[in-house]
């Protein structure tokens, strides 16, 4: 026997030591006075369009692990909404915040009595298992999830490691225990292929789950070891019992008899590579079976990842959403490598590599904006591991990761949004990374030929008729060229910073001076007709997800070159005020992510993201700050659809973060965060080597809005924005807020 197996089963028999410690509620009077997971609420977000995950995790873990609803739909992306009330099981991966679903792998159920191993539907749960819940009946708080599951009178309990979710059922004393695994069932467009269940003893099984979907080849292995012996297990496949235990649609009911005390407990490990890494990963992380200190320990990495911000307000409410934004930040990118430094390439093969922590679930059109900027300022400790990824993506797949999903490249959304990330890192210092190859990279992917880049290096634009979303992408590319030229010219490579430099102002390509408005051109002398700024086509048109209306302003890579474009200055300013009071039909076939209007500013969408601060860098921040208190008293709130949009794996959260605490990066690339109107009264920001970057803003309230003045380290500062390089040093940023400008 593999002595995995046999220290995994030493662990199992060890149950009635570990097991007899108590089942006390997690947390404690003395843990709360001192917590900052205290002011996180999971739910935010959970409503509308929000589509977050709920449940149990640690930062940026590979488990997440959670309740599913039988629903399948756009606003069941993560797998859980806050208006539904059904209950298959507990799933152990789920994404947060995106627009698509998948994942939603190793659904966990506990049942007794009377059941199906069908399904069943919301009207006739008796035709299967489904079970129904209240809100009422759901515990929830970072890194622990509990309901009481009212048709089986089970209460689950979860929480769990980097790589390990912990399971606590407690049925009735001497109920009929049973616990359902489903591997047939996925989220959104995830498709089984083939499912496999091994019992290695009767504590211990191994299997795995392999699907097709927005990941066209998901796989995943795991491990679970059970606190009590198994008495019986039985295969099913299409709510038939088979005796085949590798199938397409795999189920399992095991079987656990009797239970005098009614409790049963599972560790249920997970890995990107094999069964004996998940066993491996279940050892390193979960070798007892105290389930409260396991909450403790979850709850604590919680709390130093949020302490990272030390926040203050005289609301409640703000520090409720504050938290909550920061803890959303942290659910992905996840990670992707087992504790023995094995991980899936994106080429399918099997990679060890201990020198850096690999990672997926980078929603890196979302994210490039804020969240990444954000990650620079409290997460320095990864930022090299998550460029370090993707320089491995690279040479795996030949380019930098679009969007990438447990080791597949989806190629979702537009752009090649990894490189404004890695020229970030550069440009700001990291040298946790070969620069060389990180220079490689940008310039390799940038020089490709796919996606329209052949058109794009032939014309310096995307003719329309070449593709759909033409414009949206080649804005995109043109901000992604912008940052690769400051890299070039970083690393004194003039020619390349002069080529890059040009490309990055192929956005004006775009621009037409007679309709003032970013359009699709079809050629050098001919645009495409009809136009109108305000119809969005999804997945149709010139434009990703929005409109021209919300694209005319997306070149942050060159804010002066667009004002320029826009002719100068007073015209830059009089357009941005009409933009944000114009109202037109967007059209029937416009995407559900325009959300959040503020005339045809779409806040629910991240290219409208940076558009507020643009009147702070042509010396109109009174504007700035009107908007950015606007957005995020009303676009933020402390209620399940507090939301309004989806929050993309961090970015929405991202950008109230950044906000909140007073300023936000425009250009991706760089450094420069630009001042706006602060929520927060006070940010202690807790940086490497026990430094700390202070923002006071004094006299702060709903009604002094406004920046009056500001200092650095006690000096006058009248910049429009503040450097990565001066917050990094640490000091003390104060500024005096007012009620008029």
């Amino acid at each position: 026997m593999h002595n995995s197996f046999k220290n995994l089963i030493l662990a199992a028999c060890s149950i009635a030591v570990f097991a007899s410690c108590g089942t006390k509620t997690p947390g404690s009077s003395e843990q709360e006075q001192v917590s900052l997971t205290k002011y996180v609420d999971p739910y935010i977000g959970t409503g509308f369009h929000g589509h977050v995950f709920l449940g149990a995790n640690v930062p940026f873990g590979a488990v997440q692990l959670g309740p599913a609803n039988i629903t399948q739909g756009w606003d069941w992306c993560s797998g859980y909404h806050y208006s539904d009330s059904t209950l298959i099981g507990f799933s152990h991966t789920h994404l947060s915040g995106t627009g698509i679903g998948d994942l939603g792998d190793i659904v966990f159920m506990p049942v007794t009595g009377e059941y199906k191993i069908a399904l069943g539907s919301p009207e006739k749960p008796e035709d299967g298992y489904l079970a129904k819940y209240k809100h009422a009946d759901e515990t929830v708080k970072p890194g622990y999830y509990a309901v009481n599951i009212d048709r089986y009178k089970v209460k689950a309990e979860l929480t769990a490691t980097e790589r390990v979710g912990y399971h606590r059922y407690s049925f009735q004393p001497n109920a009929d225990a049973h616990v359902l695994i489903n591997l047939e069932r996925g989220i959104g467009w995830d498709k089984p292929v083939e499912g496999h269940l091994e019992q290695v003893n009767d504590s211990v099984l191994i299997g795995y789950r392999m699907s097709e979907g927005w990941a066209k080849d998901q796989r995943i292995y795991f491990a679970a070891v059970f606190s009590q012996p198994l008495k019986g297990l039985t295969f099913y496949s299409d709510n038939q019992e088979v005796i085949k235990n590798t199938t397409e649609k795999l189920n399992a009911d095991l079987d656990f008899g009797s239970l005098a005390d009614g409790q049963i407990l599972a560790k249920v490990a997970i890995s990107p590579v094999s069964t004996d890494n998940a066993i491996e990963n279940l050892q390193a992380e979960a070798p007892e079976w105290n389930f409260d200190e396991a909450v403790k320990t979850a709850d604590a990495k919680w709390n130093a990842e949020l302490a990272k911000v030390n926040a203050k307000s005289s609301t409640p409410d703000v520090l409720t959403k504050f938290y909550t934004a920061l803890y959303h930040t942290m659910i992905a990118p996840s990670v992707f490598q087992d504790v023995n430094g094995d991980y899936r390439g994106a080429d399918g093969k099997t990679y060890n590599d201990k020198s850096f922590t690999n990672y997926t679930t980078f929603s890196l059109w979302d994210t490039y904006r804020a969240n990444h900027p954000l990650s620079t300022i409290i997460h320095p400790d990864r930022v090299n591991d998550f460029v370090n990824t993707m320089l491995h993506i690279y040479e795996q797949q030949g380019e930098l990761p679009v969007w990438h999903l447990v080791g597949n490249e989806t190629y979702c959304m537009v752009g090649y949004p990894a490189i404004p990330v890695v020229v970030d890192a550069y440009l700001k210092g990291f040298n946790g990374f070969d620069a060389d190859k990180a220079y490689e990279a940008v310039k390799g992917t940038a020089m490709g030929d796919g996606r329209g880049l052949d058109l794009l290096k032939k014309y310096g634009y995307m003719p329309a008729n070449s593709d759909v979303e033409t414009v949206a992408k080649g804005l995109e590319y043109a901000i992604a060229d912008g940052s690769i030229a400051l890299m070039s010219e970083k690393m004194g490579m003039s020619d390349d910073a002069e080529y890059f430099k040009s490309r990055g102002e192929n956005y004006k390509n775009y621009y037409d001076p007679s309709v003032g408005h970013m359009r699709g051109r079809v050629s050098d002398t001919e645009w495409r007709t009809p136009f109108d700024p305000f119809r969005a086509t999804h997945r149709a048109d010139d434009f990703c997800e929005g409109n021209s209306w919300q694209y005319t302003w997306l070149a942050p890579q060159d804010v002066p070159g667009l004002v320029e474009t826009m002719g100068g200055k007073d015209k830059f300013l009089a357009k941005l005020d009409e933009f944000f009071v114009a109202e037109g039909d967007m059209g029937d076939h416009a995407s559900n992510d325009i959300t959040g209007l503020i005339g045809q500013y779409a806040h629910g969408n991240e290219p409208s993201h940076h558009i507020a601060y643009l009147y702070a860098l042509e010396g109109q921040p009174d504007k700035t700050a009107k908007l950015v208190r606007k957005i995020m008293s009303e676009f933020y709130t402390t209620k399940p659809d507090g939301l309004i949009g989806n929050e993309d794996v961090g970015q929405m959260s991202a950008w109230y973060v950044l906000s909140a605490m007073g300023f936000y990066q425009v250009n991706p690339a760089g450094g420069q965060f630009v001042f706006g109107s602060p929520d927060l009264d006070e940010a202690v920001i807790n940086l490497p080597e026990g430094k700390t970057f202070t923002i006071k803003a004094l006299n702060n309230s709903p009604e002094n809005i406004y920046i009056k003045s500001k200092t650095l380290n006690g000096e006058p500062y009248t910049k429009a924005f503040i450097d990565y390089q001066d917050i990094m040093a640490g000091g003390e940023l104060v500024l005096e807020m007012g009620s008029a400008n």
